[in-house]
């Protein structure tokens, strides 16, 4: 299923992303905040990735062009204000699609059904932090503003038809943009310049091309299962 694997892999990818933050956030709270969204993201993989074949095998086994993540969710972490920029930016489009899906009948609906109130958690707490960091110091909302700046580029693939989802894309964008300019403009702060003509650079993430950062984190994820294959613990 092609959109199970597109779903999976990003939740199995951006939960890596996050888990990195483990002992490294700038709160304790976050330690555990992030910590929370990753397992989250971790669990739904897990469910995704199954209705494919066998998790760990996906997870751990495959090669750097057999993943069909956004590019958005593999960029490295950056500071903490590029975390929260990445997460405003995927987590209400996460939102948004499983609410979607929540409501119609697919494959994905008791999934959608289930995950989209942690999903509506993991959007609350970026949209919290967004507004904190905007319209906090100057140099956290000239953070900020970096980050929603130097991940605008990715967004475009999240609208791009994933096969197996019956899904209007172009809504789904307008509803996302409607939201991220929202909360942005009521942080402070301002939306990336070529949202109104449309001029976002899409990914290939979704036909297995992805970005250099990608590679160092496959083989991280990677290293324990393939240096001890076949062995239980």
């Amino acid at each position: 299923m092609s959109a199970a694997l597109a779903l999976g892999d990003d939740a199995l990818v951006l939960s890596h992303r996050l888990g990195e933050w483990a002992g490294h956030a700038p709160v304790l709270e976050e330690e555990v905040a992030l910590a929370n969204i990753a397992l989250d993201l971790l669990g739904q993989a897990r469910v995704l990735l199954s209705l494919v074949g066998d998790e760990d095998e996906l997870a751990y086994l495959r090669e750097e062009r057999a993943f069909r993540n956004l590019q958005l969710v593999e960029q490295p972490n950056g500071d903490f204000a590029h975390t929260i920029a990445r997460q405003l930016y995927f987590s209400v489009h996460q939102h948004l699609l499983y609410s979607e899906l929540a409501a119609g009948q697919s494959p994905f609906t008791d999934l959608a059904a289930k995950a989209v109130k942690e999903v509506a958690y993991h959007r609350d707490h970026a949209e919290h932090w967004v507004l904190r960091l905007g319209d906090g110091t100057a140099e956290s909302h000239e953070r900020l503003q970096a980050g929603l700046d130097a991940l605008w580029r990715f967004t475009g693939e999240m609208f791009q038809p994933v096969e197996g989802l019956d899904i209007d894309w172009q809504a789904l964008r307008e509803s996302w943009l409607a939201a991220i300019t929202d909360v942005v403009e009521r942080a402070t702060l301002s939306v990336p310049e070529g949202r109104q003509s449309g001029a976002w650079t899409a990914g290939a993430g979704r036909q297995g091309l992805h970005t250099e950062p990608f590679g160092r984190m496959i083989a991280e994820m990677q290293h324990l299962h393939r240096s001890h294959p076949g062995a239980s613990w």
